[in-house]
């Protein structure tokens, strides 16, 4: 209804013709728009049923490739900051041994994941680390790229719950 208005508001900056097409667009996706309400109150639910689809799957292969709940808030709540400064920590506590190979390769890995995703530059030795340890799960993840702004909502949702289940 609002373009409507604008649309009214701008008629005298636009050509007629243009005027005219533009309104019957408008027009056209006000019924489209009412279509799909009459839709969802009569129960059918399809496009919701998708998004929701297309959620757990985002979610599940966040679950499946990240197992560090810090590591998931961080990269859920977007700090890239904090996840280098936890992959400094994990530098220094491998070199004095309080932490095992194997769990930082691990860390690791998903840190520089979750960096990359979040459109941070690696540095060639990081980007060697990534290639040399990356599990299936993460290269599954790493291909999964939201196509509509759902996979901000399941990012917020996932560190919410690891929030929760961290209380």
């Amino acid at each position: 209804m609002a373009q409507l208005a604008d649309l009214e508001e701008a008629r005298v900056d636009l050509e007629p013709e243009e005027y005219e097409e533009t309104k019957k667009e408008t027009i056209e996706q006000l019924k489209e728009f009412n279509q799909s309400l009459s839709k969802m109150k009569e129960g059918n639910m399809t496009l919701v049923d998708e998004l929701n689809r297309m959620q757990l799957a985002i979610r599940g292969a966040i679950s499946e490739a990240f197992k560090t709940p810090e590591v998931i808030r961080m990269f859920a709540k977007k700090q890239p900051g904090q996840l280098r400064q936890r992959l400094t920590e994990m530098q220094r506590d491998l070199k004095v041994g309080k932490l095992p190979q194997d769990v930082y390769n691990q860390q690791a890995v998903e840190i520089l994941t979750a960096l990359r995703k979040l459109g941070e530059k690696l540095s060639p030795v990081e980007l060697e680390f990534l290639t040399t340890h990356t599990s299936a799960a993460l290269a599954e993840f790493e291909k999964v790229s939201p196509q509509t702004g759902a996979g901000d909502k399941v990012l917020a949702m996932a560190g919410s719950g690891v929030e929760k289940a961290r209380k």
